[in-house]
């Protein structure tokens, strides 16, 4: 049993990254679904690469709904892999780069999906789930499976439709950036989604924030000891980078834009994440 749970446990483990977008969740899920094999009595499983993947479905839906559950104390998401590049224009290299960065970007848009149309459009579209093994993860029948995976697929194509960067994206983010500097509250308000999310990487975790007022209350974050900075792109999407004195990175910000408003920011403030990431100069 060990040998052939060994044999299934790298699908496994992409399958729960896939939907989770965490390594160390996705180990987790693996991790349970061995002790639930464990405690099972094989002979009656007719197709275990099967029951492994309901069983990792739904350990990993349980976990998106206790992420939503609580979304104010951050969803323990690792740090996306950002592609940072200047916003004149990718090089040849920085084009190869933003393309491999396409699987972290879409991670991003999943989590505007619901835990159930998460788990039917990543199963389905990813790894070729059947609707009825999906309807057996959510409780739900082979038909309704396949209604949450298609209404989860037209709400990821309309975001990456909005969500495209493009002259109206850098005003707004100027225009945010303006507003924080200057501490009006007001005009942040007016460029901010209502139901913005600001996710922070920070030395000691990751700190989740929804909601335009409280982000907007802590806009001050966004000046600090900024000393030289430059607007970006981050995996193809509008940022903004900054530097302080000494020239040492200070943050990195990569915000979503939709119809008009800030529907997302992702903020990496975490000096060994920066280090991680490959930068480009100050302007």
């Amino acid at each position: 049993m060990a040998e052939t749970f060994e044999a299934q446990r790298d699908r496994l483990r992409t399958v729960a990254y896939r939907v989770l977008g965490s390594h160390a969740d996705a180990e987790d899920v693996v991790q349970e679904a061995w002790l639930r094999l464990s405690r099972q009595d094989t002979a009656a499983i007719d197709n275990l690469a099967g029951w492994l993947t309901t069983v990792v479905g739904r350990i990993s839906l349980d976990l998106l709904r206790s992420r939503q559950a609580r979304p104010e104390t951050g969803y323990g998401q690792e740090f996306p892999g950002f592609v940072v590049t200047p916003d004149d224009g990718p090089t040849p290299d920085e084009q190869v780069a933003l393309a491999d960065s396409v699987g972290l970007a879409l991670l991003v848009v999943l989590d505007t999906l619901t835990p159930s149309e998460r788990i039917a459009l990543v199963l389905h579209d990813m790894f070729a789930v059947s609707f009825s093994e999906i309807g057996q993860i959510l409780g739900k029948s082979a038909d309704a499976g396949k209604m949450i995976a298609s209404r989860a697929r037209r709400k990821v194509q309309a975001t990456q439709r909005r969500a495209r960067p493009g002259r109206e994206h850098q005003e707004v983010v100027q225009a945010f950036r303006a507003a924080a500097l200057a501490g009006d509250f007001e005009a942040l308000l007016r460029v901010l989604d209502p139901q913005v999310k600001l996710t922070v990487d920070t030395s000691d975790g990751v700190v989740v924030t929804l909601g335009a007022t409280a982000v907007a209350s802590g806009a001050r974050m966004f000046s600090g000891e900024v000393a030289r900075q430059r607007s970006v792109l981050v995996n193809g999407i509008p940022g903004h980078m900054s530097w302080r004195a000494d020239g040492t990175p200070l943050s990195v910000i990569a915000f979503t834009v939709t119809d008009g408003r800030i529907a997302a920011l992702h903020i990496v403030i975490d000096p060994a994440k920066l280090a991680s990431i490959r930068l480009p100069e100050p302007a």
